[in-house]
């Protein structure tokens, strides 16, 4: 751009120019509003259809109403530090999406996790993520577990959806074939998959096949993007 001659157009005409790039940029986000410079749409399965992740072109669009609090009362619902667990590493969108696309590529050795309870999950969840209730792997943010049916409940999502083995003679898990789990709850203020990130690596769990979506739902829809209800 030649500055020399900026101060030469007509101020008029200047905020002209500016009015109609500035339309332009609206009309091409509005019209293509990419997920990243190279990631457009991503396609999952979500109990066995396919559902292309993208994000909204409506430019007026607002958060859900159940994610436009901004105080909540600590504990329990306190600001999550960035690291969860140390050697677990916290992700993005990006990252998230790419494991789903894993998974609905074949990949069984990935597994996406909602820690919400149901309830929550029913107002919208992220496309191919499996919901593993937080309270079905911890009874309480403590980790405690008080009766024989916890426990069987524990050992059956440990072996029946994570792939865990149960070595009897040795009384502990192998995790060698475990899947790489990506747990996520309600976002930034939501301790609940924190504390099934916590329990899982004292229970032997390794570190490196667990990733923590610090964001979660929160921060998924507050960029557009698709969400599903079971």
């Amino acid at each position: 751009m030649n500055t020399k001659n900026v101060h030469a157009v007509p101020g008029l005409v200047l905020a002209g120019l500016f009015i109609a790039a500035g339309a332009m940029s609206v009309n091409a986000v509005a019209a293509d509003n990419k997920i990243s410079p190279l990631v457009t749409t991503v396609e999952v399965k979500h109990n066995g259809e396919t559902v292309v992740i993208s994000r909204g072109h409506d430019q007026s669009a607002t958060l859900p109403e159940i994610f436009q609090k901004t105080e909540r009362g600590c504990p329990p619902f306190c600001v999550q530090p960035i690291v969860s667990v140390p050697g677990v590493d916290t992700v993005g969108e990006l990252e998230v999406l790419d494991y789903l696309s894993r998974m609905s590529q074949g990949d069984d050795s990935v597994m996406v996790v909602d820690s919400r309870t149901p309830d929550w999950v029913m107002r919208g969840t992220i496309p191919g993520s499996v919901n593993v209730p937080w309270n079905k792997i911890n009874t309480d943010v403590s980790g405690t577990f008080e009766t024989a049916t916890e426990v069987e409940g524990l050992v059956h999502i440990l072996a029946d959806e994570f792939g865990a083995n149960y070595d009897a003679a040795k009384d502990s898990w192998d995790f060698s074939n475990a899947k790489t789990l990506v747990l996520f709850c309600n976002g930034i203020w939501c301790p609940q998959s924190t504390a099934n990130l916590k329990t899982l690596v004292k229970l032997g769990y390794p570190v490196y096949k667990l990733k923590w979506y610090r964001g979660g739902m929160q921060d998924w829809v507050s960029v557009g993007l698709t969400t599903v209800k079971p």
